[in-house]
């Protein structure tokens, strides 16, 4: 049996390993990638030949450039190997409709590719059906999730914002919070931080993929801070949302013309909820939250979040605990406190 019939054989039973590592492949190249293309969801795919050898892997770097599939198709196409294209590995649904760039199942069709394997369908309404045109026009389309949980479990993660934005027009709320020692979020004296370099550097990586930052005006009066990204590299020219609480009117003009020339679009919210949506209709699919105890037990006790990080020290001095919990509710609906 050669190559080609073996992978098509292969597809009803289980993903085999040639499929496998390129799906790797695919979510290392849209990983990163994640905080860079809002409104569009992150996403990777990778090309192989008839024998399962990679040809090209690409991802969407930022709304209204090639979107994955059409990257990796031109990278083959400079390189020579578009003739030799067989199999798509692509993390999500090909999309079926003209936005700023062209269908992704158009350019599929362009080439001798003759199998698409998907990690997650696409949860957009108006881009789906891609799977469906693919099989229309002969085809073997394969769904991650019918032979393997675990990597199909992956993709769904990697589109979560997105899905979350589609689906209930709220983006996904990561909440970041450190404590002490003592189990207090507030730093000592003098100080803007208690975390090690390790954390700090996490911190910074949760801040890059965001597209909006939600704080408090107690945040603001306490610490100044600048909520920029420092410890890593950040994407170019990208611009996020600064949401900051402020019921009472207490964070001064300063402050917020400063935010908007360290390129912020700056807003004072006191309702939450229609906060979150407004940004989600605005484009945003991510919000970290980095705010005081207040702002951070209501956020934690409204069920909209979605991710809790906290960052601990160690009570014998050893290095910071990150643990990391996801709301398993699907709870969606904020509750004013």
């Amino acid at each position: 049996m050669g190559a080609s019939s073996r992978l098509e054989t292969l597809m009803s039973s289980h993903a085999p390993p040639e499929i496998v590592r390129a799906f790797r492949l695919a979510v290392a190249a849209a990983a990163d990638f994640r905080g860079a293309t809002a409104p569009n969801p992150t996403v990777g795919c990778a090309l192989l030949d008839a024998t399962g050898g990679v040809l090209a892997v690409a991802a969407h770097e930022k709304a209204g450039t090639p979107h994955a599939e059409a990257a990796a198709i031109a990278k083959a196409q400079a390189a020579g190997l578009a003739a030799h294209i067989h199999t798509v590995v692509v993390t999500l649904e090909p999309c079926n409709h003209t936005g700023r760039t062209p269908p992704c199942v158009d350019t599929i069709l362009g080439t001798p590719a003759r199998v698409v394997w998907i990690g997650a369908l696409d949860p957009n309404p108006v881009a789906g059906g891609g799977a469906d045109r693919l099989k229309a026009h002969g085809l073997a389309v394969q769904l991650l999730a019918d032979v393997d949980a675990e990597l199909a479990a992956v993709a769904d993660d990697l589109i979560a914002p997105f899905a979350k934005r589609m689906r209930h027009g709220l983006p996904f709320v990561t909440v970041k919070q450190a404590i002490d020692r003592s189990g207090s979020m507030i730093p000592p004296t003098g100080q803007t931080t208690f975390t090690s370099e390790t954390s700090l550097r996490l911190a910074h990586e949760l801040r890059k993929r965001a597209d909006a930052i939600l704080t408090g005006s107690g945040t603001i009066l306490a610490d100044t801070p600048s909520f920029t990204v420092r410890r890593v590299a950040d994407f170019d020219h990208k611009r996020r949302a600064l949401l900051i609480a402020d019921r009472r009117g207490r964070v001064d003009a300063d402050y917020l013309r400063v935010a908007e020339a360290r390129g912020f679009d700056v807003a004072l919210v006191s309702d939450v909820e229609a906060a979150l949506r407004d940004a989600a209709a605005r484009g945003v699919l991510e919000v970290l939250v980095e705010a005081g105890p207040q702002v951070t037990k209501a956020i934690l006790d409204s069920g909209v979040w979605d991710e809790h990080v906290v960052i601990a020290q160690d009570a014998a001095g050893g290095p910071d605990r990150v643990t990391i919990r996801r709301n398993e509710k699907g709870s969606h609906v904020f509750r004013h406190h």
